[in-house]
């Protein structure tokens, strides 16, 4: 019996070129280090790059932890594929409250937006990604119109799409709860809260095997959809909530072949 995983690594192995490979992939590249402000950035292109796409990536860690470095084999998979890359730090709890946090993101991008030519990226195909708190960072900016211009986002496992429904569900879990402890706020950090009466560039979002996730983001995912934008959704059941982020660039890897296609469809 095929499961799952083998079936879409199977059916998207040849979405991967040649040079995706383990064995053709260039060593990691070293990034060029740039402060935005509220804190710094990494920026990763090959050499002679010009006019290329660019993916902006924030990092997860609940809100808490975390930090730009922690990108695995992104980099150079995307490098080897005509992408420029960019890895941003943010500012943490405590010292910084989740909105806060957003409006580093925000800063980050306009930053990168304003100066990535200069490193062979081009400023109008950026696509925002990120991984679980970074994740609903770019949802929440980029469906608020935060990231102006972005030409698609990619979303990565998370369950704070919509705060309100989620406690009600009863997800608002420990790293949930210390994140957004004031209901108050939870419309202005939810990124369904800004779904309505946008237009919103086109989406991928994947969901992993961990609790709750495929049901927020398939919710989520049916409203984007209701609002007119494309979404391309992946089930990634057959990843936990760290390999869905960390197995990206790996050789042969179902999520990679994804993105990438979707990337290509919506930048190259």
């Amino acid at each position: 019996m095929i499961d799952r995983r083998s079936f879409i690594v199977t059916s998207l192995a040849a979405l991967l070129p040649a040079g995706a490979s383990a064995a053709g992939r260039p060593d990691q590249p070293e990034p060029q280090t740039r402060d935005y402000g509220p804190a710094k950035l990494d920026i990763y292109a090959a050499g002679g790059a010009n006019n290329l796409p660019v993916v902006f990536f924030a990092h997860g860690g609940a809100w808490r932890f975390g930090k730009r470095s922690q990108v695995g084999a992104k980099p150079g998979f995307l490098l080897a594929n005509g992408f420029v890359f960019v890895s941003i730090d943010y500012r943490m709890l405590p010292q910084a409250d989740v909105a806060t946090q957003a409006s580093d993101v925000e800063k980050a991008y306009a930053y990168v937006r304003a100066n990535i030519a200069r490193h062979g990226g081009d400023p109008n195909r950026i696509v925002g990604m990120g991984h679980s708190a970074g994740c609903h960072l770019v949802a929440l900016t980029g469906m608020r119109g935060g990231l102006p211009g972005v030409a698609g986002l990619i979303l990565d496992d998370t369950r704070a799409y919509d705060l309100a429904a989620l406690s009600r569900d009863g997800g608002m879990v420990r790293a949930y709860a210390r994140a957004f402890s004031d209901p108050a706020q939870w419309t202005a950090l939810s990124p369904a809260s800004y779904v309505d009466g946008r237009k919103h560039p086109p989406t991928f979002i994947a969901y992993s095997r961990a609790p709750g996730r495929g049901e927020e983001s398939q919710a989520f995912a049916k409203r984007l959809r209701a609002a007119g934008t494309k979404v391309t959704l992946f089930d990634g059941s057959a990843y936990t909530h760290m390999s869905i982020n960390r197995d990206f660039g790996q050789d042969g890897d179902a999520l990679t072949a994804a993105a990438l296609a979707f990337l290509k469809a919506t930048v190259a």
